[in-house]
């Protein structure tokens, strides 16, 4: 089986340049790393040069779901493409359980794994923290647990490439930016054409770094845009969806009392309402983001 990892990075040369280092100790080393920037100075070409394995630089368009795609299109040959975000440090087996995991059962197509400590929900994680607790996870490995799910978590996601190369499935660049829920959207698209799972024993940690990420006002704006585009393109339901935007804005409106210095309670919930007021004049767009 060949094993490919894809990155589409922005803003973060430092961290992703860690977490190159960390791929380099994976006991089953990955056979080609696909990079995706959305700027040219977003990666540091000196240490990947000292890459023990295969790496090529690719070109698109910035957003997640343009870069990704171009890792896709790019990775001519390989069976998986294991999608980390620039800031997720894996088990040193996870590439080796991704392969077992794939080998076993040609129905799945999609797979993702359990993050044991999710710096998205804090001030973030450092590079030295999340090494910690992957040291501290590490013995023993739990039994293998391999359970259905609707989707995988977009900092660490798995999928059979052929699959979806046969149906003509991508990530949406219809949602662009940050993408938000493209992981969601893709998935279950993809539900149709075999199992989606979780598995414990591929692990990692996701830093949850704050710097390149969309600012509060956009993610705002695509915490109402997106979940309805999902919902007419009929990748939802609208009972999720309704359930995911109530969720977002009642958080948004407690957290902008007091907010916290590391999310932007505020100029998420001006996002929100602003992308209320676009869905009630008929002009909601996920794409606005980009002109904001």
């Amino acid at each position: 089986m060949k094993i490919a990892v894809g990155v589409a990075t922005c803003g973060r040369k430092a961290i992703l340049a860690a977490m190159i280092e960390r791929l380099a100790e994976q006991a089953r080393k990955p056979d080609h790393v696909f990079r995706c920037p959305a700027r040219g100075d977003d990666i540091d070409m000196a240490r990947l040069r000292s890459a023990p394995f295969p790496v090529t630089v690719v070109s698109s368009p910035q957003g997640s779901c343009p870069q990704r795609n171009a890792i896709i299109d790019a990775a001519v040959g390989m069976d998986v493409v294991v999608f980390f975000d620039d800031d997720f440090f894996p088990a040193t087996n996870y590439l080796a359980e991704t392969e077992a995991l794939f080998e076993a059962d040609e129905e799945i197509v999609v797979a993702t794994g359990e993050v044991i400590r999710d710096g998205i929900l804090g001030p973030g994680l450092t590079a030295e923290e999340a090494d910690q607790e992957l040291a501290a996870d590490s013995t023993p490995f739990p039994a293998p647990t391999i359970e259905a799910t609707h989707n995988a978590y977009g900092c660490n996601m798995i999928f059979r490439r052929k699959q979806m190369l046969a149906n003509g499935i991508y990530f949406d660049e219809d949602l662009p930016l940050y993408g938000w829920q493209e992981d969601v959207d893709l998935c279950r698209r993809l539900r149709p054409f075999g199992k989606i799972v979780k598995f414990n024993r591929l692990r990692g940690v996701h830093l949850g770094v704050k710097a390149g990420r969309t600012s509060g006002l956009r993610l705002g704006y695509s915490q109402v845009a997106n979940p309805l585009y999902l919902v007419k393109k009929g990748s939802v339901s609208l009972k999720w969806a309704l359930r995911l935007m109530g969720g977002n804005i009642a958080s948004n409106i407690v957290g902008s009392v007091k907010p916290p210095p590391y999310i932007d309670r505020r100029g998420r919930l001006q996002g929100n309402l602003l992308a209320v007021g676009h869905l009630l004049s008929g002009s909601l767009d996920p794409k606005y983001i980009s002109r904001m």
